[in-house]
């Protein structure tokens, strides 16, 4: 994508932005349909902190209209691989992953990231925000269903002076439905530089991908199923 320049007048909206490949494809997804995008990452602990430089090039590439990072210590509140505590759970192939909440799940991550969310939603007269949670392609994270999303938009239309007030928030998780494959070409129509972004969690100190976290492995067969080269630098 080469036009990076944000709409005069676009509607806004905040899109959650970690670097990787669904958030990218989100965000891909909200410029096309018109929004002026106010990207959002968290610096939250997470042993992958690469994926916060993808953030900033991402935005920067997309022509976000503003992006806000925000420091947090999640590990210090609970247990997760990803913010240092355990080892990543590494595997051979994605078919060997099962439906258990695996040791990368950050207790109440996306519940925090939301209403962070809706804080900057409201602080940029927003009433729509994107997040790139998928319910088909996943690791069994309870907070990437369809029923927690239409749950969190209920409370924030409760909660919140802008949903009681002036407007109710949309959630737009626009691939929850969606294969890794499907999202792959979505993102590929789309002018989306899948070699800026960064699924891994477990790189080298190089930014290298491992290949072997449930994360690479979906990314690994996306790629291969929807036919389209995996641009990833793996170790």
């Amino acid at each position: 994508m080469t036009d990076c320049k944000v709409t005069a007048g676009a509607k806004p909206a905040v899109i959650l932005l970690s670097g990787g490949l669904d958030s990218s494809t989100v965000l891909a997804i909200a410029r096309e349909q018109g929004f002026a995008c106010h990207a959002l990452s968290f610096n939250y602990g997470q042993r992958h902190q690469i994926e916060l430089e993808k953030c900033r090039e991402i935005a920067l590439f997309f022509g976000c209209a503003s992006h806000v990072v925000v420091d947090l210590d999640l590990g210090a509140l609970a247990p997760s691989a990803l913010t240092g505590q355990c080892e990543v759970p590494k595997r051979d192939d994605a078919y060997e992953i099962g439906d258990e909440i695996p040791d990368t799940y950050v207790p109440a991550r996306n519940i925090i990231f939301l209403s962070f969310a809706a804080a900057r939603a409201e602080g940029v007269g927003a009433r729509d925000i994107f997040l790139g949670v998928n319910a088909v392609d996943y690791s069994g994270y309870p907070d990437c269903r369809p029923e927690f999303i239409e749950a969190f938009g209920q409370a924030l239309n409760l909660g919140t002076k802008s949903g009681v007030r002036e407007g109710k928030f949309t959630i737009h998780a626009p691939l929850i439905k969606l294969t890794k494959a499907e999202i792959i070409s979505e993102g590929t129509r789309l002018g989306v530089d899948y070699s800026r972004t960064l699924s891994c969690y477990d790189p080298d100190s190089e930014g290298r991908a491992c290949g072997r976290c449930e994360s690479c492995l979906l990314r690994k067969r996306g790629f291969k199923e929807a036919g389209i080269p995996d641009p990833t630098l793996y170790k």
